[in-house]
């Protein structure tokens, strides 16, 4: 019970500040302009031509589920990385900054406990983040072009390409993909994390979070690292695309949520570490 009113409490904090909520409304109009775009004659053209090549009914695929599958993929990992980063790098090193952790441990608490009570605010933000994406964007889709539509799902990359003619099937892959992006962006904001730890500017532990992401991203696709992508760490946290296979590979699903998993448990080991050296006396 205890741990719940310090989660509750350090939720209220996270909340306070604007930059928390600048990714909401970073993402609605990011949602916005995609629809805007899908809602155009030569959108639309792009989208036709995509589904009648591979054999299939444009009215069917043109849908607010196809619609929402695409704004989640184009804009969770470019814009979503920048926000979850930003809120995870500051969380530690912010009141580091400003002084409010010598005020903390003048309580009988120890470190581990308050880096516990902050992780664990951190990944709820980064998972129910996920899913605001997914139902505002999705919301907006239906205002846009109706509620009915199968789902079209396209990822080269993954070498994933699914089919799924009723909605119902279509919003249950869906949401079961929505699951699995939130895990996969735990693993970014356990990064950010990590870096806030140490005795280091919010901005830095942002900015060097942001600096990794992108050149794993960059390297995974050179030619000479091809037969490597799988030791990558954003080719991992793409595992997610695999929830929406026909019929899915849990086996590869379980392999790479393992490896992010271990990932998350070492950063926090190590940050927790470099934290309960640290002396906020002097």
């Amino acid at each position: 019970m205890l741990f719940l009113q310090q989660l509750r409490g350090e939720l209220r904090k996270l909340f306070a500040r604007p930059r928390t909520w600048m990714g909401y409304g970073a993402f609605l109009v990011m949602e916005g302009l995609i629809l805007w775009v899908y809602k155009l004659e030569s959108g639309q053209r792009v989208v036709r031509k995509l589904t009648e090549r591979n054999g299939l009914e444009f009215e069917t695929y043109y849908s607010s589920l196809s619609i929402t599958f695409t704004i989640m993929l184009l804009s969770m990992f470019i814009l979503g990385s920048i926000f979850f980063a930003l809120v995870a790098g500051d969380i530690v090193a912010k009141e580091n900054e400003d002084g409010n952790l010598r005020l903390v441990f003048s309580r009988p608490i120890s470190r581990l406990r308050l880096l516990l009570v902050k992780y664990t605010a951190i990944c709820l933000y980064t998972f129910t983040f996920v899913f605001f994406v997914g139902i505002s964007g999705y919301a907006m889709a239906v205002a846009a072009v109706g509620w009915e539509g199968g789902l079209l799902v396209m990822e080269p990359k993954m070498k994933v390409f699914s089919v799924f003619p009723g909605w119902s099937e279509g919003a249950g892959a869906l949401a079961l993909s929505a699951v699995g992006i939130g895990l996969s962006m735990i693993t970014l904001s356990s990064i950010a994390f990590f870096f806030s730890c140490f005795r280091i500017k919010p901005a830095a532990a942002t900015i060097i979070t942001l600096t990794i992401l992108f050149v794993d991203m960059i390297l995974q696709n050179f030619p000479f690292f091809r037969p490597y992508e799988s030791w990558f760490v954003t080719w991992r946290m793409s595992a997610w695309v695999y929830l929406c296979e026909q019929p899915i590979s849990w086996a590869k699903i379980a392999e790479s949520y393992a490896l992010l998993g271990g990932l998350n448990l070492t950063l926090f080991v190590l940050g927790w570490m470099a934290f309960q050296t640290r002396d906020f006396k002097t």
